[in-house]
């Protein structure tokens, strides 16, 4: 008789130490799971975020160019022969504002002259022939003339669908130097771009 409590004992210790070990092992695995569930929360309230806050900086682009009041801020230039160089965006860009426009670059090279005093040149003309468009993933296209005593070309912008990211295409009427400025767009009046002096040659 002993020995069969003493083994209906056993028996009952082994039973409750793998349901243990068991429920041990389930509440591990929940709780990877709700860690992974909380993680994929937050990513998606991170992406979430980010969405709505490129969705307004693109909303407030497209209002700045129809106001006629922004400014591409340039991190990249990319020059005709292919070559792209990186840049200062407060120095290097394109703006409309009051019917003019403005063509910077700055180079930041303190050994070579330069028209503008910062590497580069500023070159100012009158905005017209503005026209904007939009294609079906939303991408919005926009481009003018602008002409000034040392400037004719059209600018070809195009900005990205549901973000203030853009390109510009800087197209000369009299020659074939474009280039393309590579940044983002901002109203004017937030923008930090710093003027040099304007180019007369």
């Amino acid at each position: 008789m002993k020995k069969f409590l003493f083994i209906l004992v056993m028996l009952t210790l082994c039973v409750q130490n793998a349901t243990f070990a068991q429920s041990k092992k389930m509440t591990k695995a929940e709780r990877e799971a709700a860690w992974r569930a909380d993680r994929m929360k937050k990513r998606a309230a991170e992406r979430a975020r980010e969405e709505s806050e490129d969705s307004l900086a693109f909303v407030q682009a497209i209002e700045a160019i129809r106001s006629g009041s922004w400014a591409l801020e340039a991190s990249n230039i990319t020059f005709r022969n292919g070559v792209t160089r990186f840049v200062t965006e407060s120095t290097n860009y394109i703006s409309v504002n009051n019917g003019q426009g403005v063509v910077q670059t700055a180079f930041n090279n303190a050994n070579v002259y330069s028209p503008n005093g910062l590497g580069g040149i500023t070159l100012e003309g009158t905005v017209s022939g503005e026209r904007m468009s939009r294609d079906k993933e939303g991408n919005v296209y926009y481009s003018y003339t602008i002409q000034g005593a040392n400037i004719s070309a059209i600018v070809y912008v195009t900005i990205a669908a549901n973000s203030n990211e853009a390109s510009a295409r800087i197209d000369p009427n009299f020659s074939g130097n474009t280039m393309t400025m590579n940044g983002y767009i901002y109203p004017y009046s937030t923008a930090g771009v710093f003027q040099g002096t304007t180019s007369f040659y």
